[in-house]
């Protein structure tokens, strides 16, 4: 299918591109400071809306064009931030926790004797799936990395292969799931559903991780790595008493099944009034199924640590750090995305549709996030910034032919490809796996060609033959 296909364009939308023009000009600002200038994210998305707002003619009926493109900027801003903050932060707090706890420890651990050490690297591709859906993808990876370590020094082999499953399960809810920043918000600047999104991120991921599982046990065939000691390895730790396997799995399963449920239910009611079903929205609200989950995590945490109240508040204070600064890269790309939408964005993409200019807004989607991350190395940054201006130009009206969950998947699937040096995935992966640069590239780079690809043609197959509307 094409991107773009035209009739011919009539005079009356030769004057229609400021939209167009403005979006480019923003999203070069973004990768302008970020690359050239090495200003951080969030200070980049934020003065990259505040240029959208002064272009944007009608920013300035109500007072000075750009005094109000900064009062708008700010605006939008502290609305994204009330949408996602709460649940970001908890989902720092809760990886912790499962981390700290031995949680996540002992749901490898079982899903290895479950496999059987001949099946390692598809346990550990399980793992990963499963963990990045709650922890952050570096955490992952780095509470992973020695068990492969382990498992590729009892084996004598096949040490790329189980560096790779990690990668490889990790990277894909990492980037598809909520409560993960980017996930959860392209949900809400598309205004999906969250329990939707999560089951079909969930059978979404599967396709890709097959694929990018095969390509790892190619790679594991041609690559010889010896792996790091593990005793100079900074996340080895020493044997202690793990949780049960099924409250391990709580934290995270629960708040999924709660979200769920809850989506099931605002599906089937057209006004929920009896005590169940009131129940069952209330407690599938993100902000409590997740905060529900963070409290199993917390009790999990400090019964096996043996911390009091205030040792648990003060563990507790370095995961709200990283959360604070996701938030505000999170939310600087909301109100970015925002100023695109004020612009007049979806007015634009209505009327050229009205006139035979067809747009194939899955593929612009997967190829629009895939150059971000290729330009300026964060799949976060690229997820946010790409969302905002997928979500200005669906806007309200658009009469889209598909489901927008697969502009959402593309999206995701777009925001895995291009992971280079400018990426710090690209060295946390090859530092902490002792691979040199060529062999990361070869390996953990090609890889999420391979998964950021598959996923892509997925989406956009996928949104020819079962449309979803």
């Amino acid at each position: 299918c094409s991107i773009c296909v035209m009739t011919e364009l009539p005079p009356e939308l030769s004057t229609s591109y400021a939209p167009l023009i403005i979006l480019l000009i923003g999203t070069l600002c973004v990768v302008l400071f970020i690359v050239v200038l090495r200003l951080p994210a969030f200070i980049s998305l934020i003065l990259a809306a505040i240029i959208v707002g002064i272009l944007t003619p009608h920013t300035g009926e109500l007072g000075h064009p750009w005094v109000m493109a900064v009062e708008t900027t700010m605006k939008e801003f502290g609305i994204t931030a009330g949408k996602v903050s709460f649940v970001i932060a908890i989902a720092a707090i809760l990886g912790v926790a499962m981390t700290e706890s031995g949680a996540a420890e002992k749901i490898v651990d079982e899903l290895i004797r479950c496999f059987g050490e001949v099946r390692a690297g598809l346990a550990l591709l399980v793992s990963g799936f499963i963990l990045s859906i709650p922890v952050f993808f570096d955490t992952v990876f780095f509470l992973l990395i020695p068990l492969a370590i382990v498992l590729a020094q009892k084996t004598g082999k096949h040490f790329l292969l189980f560096v790779m499953a990690v990668a490889c399960g990790a990277i894909i809810t990492h980037s598809l799931i909520p409560p993960t920043p980017g996930p959860l918000l392209m949900a809400e600047a598309m205004d999906l559903n969250l329990g939707f999104v999560i089951v079909i991120g969930l059978i979404s991921g599967i396709l890709p991780a097959i694929a990018g599982y095969k390509y790892s046990q190619i790679q594991d065939q041609k690559i010889s790595i010896v792996p790091p000691n593990m005793s100079d390895h900074p996340s080895a730790k020493g044997p202690k008493k793990l949780p049960s396997f099924t409250l391990s799995l709580l934290p995270i399963i629960l708040p999924l099944l709660l979200i769920i449920a809850a989506s099931i239910t605002t599906a089937s009611h057209q006004e929920a009034t009896d005590v169940i079903s009131l129940s069952i929205l209330f407690l599938g609200n993100k902000n409590v199924a997740m905060f529900i989950g963070l409290l199993i995590a917390m009790q999990l945490w400090a019964r096996t640590q043996n911390l009091s109240l205030n040792e648990l508040g003060t563990k507790m204070e370095r995961p709200l750090e990283v959360a604070g600064l996701i938030i505000l890269i999170t939310s600087a790309g909301g109100s970015f995305g925002a100023m695109i939408s004020n612009t007049g964005m979806g007015d634009m993409i209505r009327g050229m549709s009205a006139h035979g200019f067809s747009l194939n807004l899955v593929v612009i989607a997967w190829l629009m996030a895939a150059v971000m991350k290729f330009a300026q190395g964060s799949s976060t940054v690229s997820i946010i910034t790409t969302a905002g201006i997928m979500s200005a130009m669906i806007g309200t009206g658009v009469d889209l032919p598909y489901h927008p969950i697969y502009i959402f998947l593309a999206i995701g699937y777009g925001s895995m490809v291009g992971s280079w040096m400018n990426d710090s995935g690209f060295w946390i992966v090859g530092k902490l796996s002792g691979m040199t640069e060529r062999q990361t590239l070869r390996s953990w780079t090609l890889l999420l060609v391979v998964i950021g690809i598959v996923g892509g043609i997925q989406a956009i197959v996928m949104s020819s033959i079962v449309p979803l509307n």
